[in-house]
């Protein structure tokens, strides 16, 4: 289905997919709408739990996520975004399918990330779960050679696994940022040759400010490919003053 020119010119937010999962959002999560300085708009895919996401690769996910990015647009999204990493195994169809820019998963950094560091270099996967993150997601974000990633998993970390799979909605933002700055340190620690950090899930941005400051690395996330998309779709004229023509040099 094609929009119309006029619509499309009306169009301003960033139209974000969130998972049916009960969790406490802190400012840069992705889900919190304060994290942007621009309008974002949210809709709940009904029944697309954690579990069929990241554990099952539910095909049958995709026509409600497919409506949920439909009313998004509806609402006046310039562009469909979610709130897991995991989803990006449903990126091709639905950017297929829909009329607007589609970027759903952090992994399609990789391939941008993979050519801004040295050849031999790898980039460091921090994930809410590395026993599902399999070789599939990262070929579905464009990245061919697993010998280019290494990937340390946030699963068995207590705080992020009862704030994220608990089902309760509890915090503890400091134990958490805790765990993912250890998590960092211990990837770094294994492997020298990291230069780059890609937080896969969305619920990673409110530490990455910690990460960054402890292993003094690029650090990326879904709030940097965001960012990114948003300013593409909404160009602004540069207003700083001219500057001066240039003199001959003799």
């Amino acid at each position: 289905m094609k929009m119309p020119m006029d619509a499309k010119k009306n169009r301003a937010a960033i139209g974000i997919l969130v998972t049916d999962a009960v969790i406490t959002r802190p400012p840069g999560d992705v889900g919190n709408p304060a994290t942007y300085p621009f309008p974002v708009l949210y809709q709940k895919v009904p029944t697309a739990s954690l579990g069929r996401i990241i554990e099952n690769k539910d095909p049958s996910l995709l026509p409600p996520i497919r409506e949920a990015a439909w009313e998004l647009i509806r609402k006046g999204a310039a562009a469909i975004t979610s709130t897991c990493g995991f989803m990006i195994l449903y990126q091709q169809e639905l950017a297929r399918a829909l009329p607007v820019p589609v970027f759903v998963s952090s992994l399609l950094q990789l391939p941008f990330i993979r050519r801004i560091i040295g050849s031999e270099d790898r980039i460091g996967i921090l994930t809410a779960h590395s026993v599902h993150l399999t070789m599939l997601h990262l070929r579905f974000a464009g990245l061919e050679d697993p010998g280019a990633v290494m990937v340390v998993g946030l699963e068995e970390r207590p705080a992020f696994r009862e704030a994220i799979f608990g089902g309760a909605g509890a915090l503890d933002f400091s134990a958490i940022q805790q765990e993912v700055v250890e998590a960092a340190r211990e990837l770094i620690r294994e492997e020298s040759r990291v230069k780059a950090i890609l937080l896969e899930c969305a619920n990673l941005p409110p530490y990455a400010a910690a990460v960054q400051a402890t292993v003094q690395l690029p650090v990326f996330d879904f709030n940097t490919m965001i960012h990114q998309v948003y300013r593409a779709i909404r160009q602004a004229p540069y207003s700083a003053p001219f500057p001066p023509p240039p003199t001959s040099s003799k």
